[in-house]
């Protein structure tokens, strides 16, 4: 798959910034399975971060990454800088996946990205508003959505790992 073959509704043909400035490029992952996450330096689930670095480096040989998207609509956890928010991701967590721009993932102010994700259920039939921080969605090859995880599922929790693993197969 190329960046020309990406389906308009996709959630890679949407524009979004990169957290330190220009754009995140999403086409670039056209071919690729992405687990888009939302994501939060001051939350009781910031130590996921671990896992989903851990997921990142494990696949990413295989055509897989992790794109983490800062969010400050849940009880303000993301509250830092672009500057700040890089720096607790990489000296915190060893954070090599990509990261954009804090954006908003509900209410009016909702991304574009977050708009074509949130009516994706998960398997226990939830969809619509994010939950709150670390709300996991995995893209196929095909950049369409092929599963939502809630946030408390575990980065490496067994049905996230099987459903990475059916779709790098």
């Amino acid at each position: 798959m190329t960046t020309a073959d990406i389906d308009s509704t996709s959630p890679l043909a949407v524009e979004i910034g990169a957290l330190q400035g220009g754009s995140a490029h999403l086409r670039q992952y056209a071919g690729q399975v992405v687990l888009i996450v939302n994501v939060a330096s001051k939350c009781g689930l910031t130590p996921q971060y671990a896992g989903l670095q851990r997921l990142h480096e494990r696949y990413a040989e295989r055509g897989f990454t992790v794109l983490g998207v800062p969010c400050n609509q849940f009880l303000g956890q993301e509250p830092g800088s672009a500057e700040e928010i890089a720096e607790f991701c990489s000296t915190t967590y060893g954070v090599t996946f990509p990261l954009t721009e804090k954006t908003e993932v509900n209410g009016e102010g909702r991304h574009a990205l977050y708009e074509r994700l949130v009516g994706f259920a998960d398997a226990g039939g939830h969809r619509g508003d994010i939950r709150w921080n670390f709300e996991k969605f995995l893209l196929g090859r095909d950049g369409k959505v092929v599963a939502r995880f809630s946030p408390q599922t575990e980065p490496e929790a067994p049905e996230l790992i099987a459903a990475i693993e059916a779709q790098l197969a």
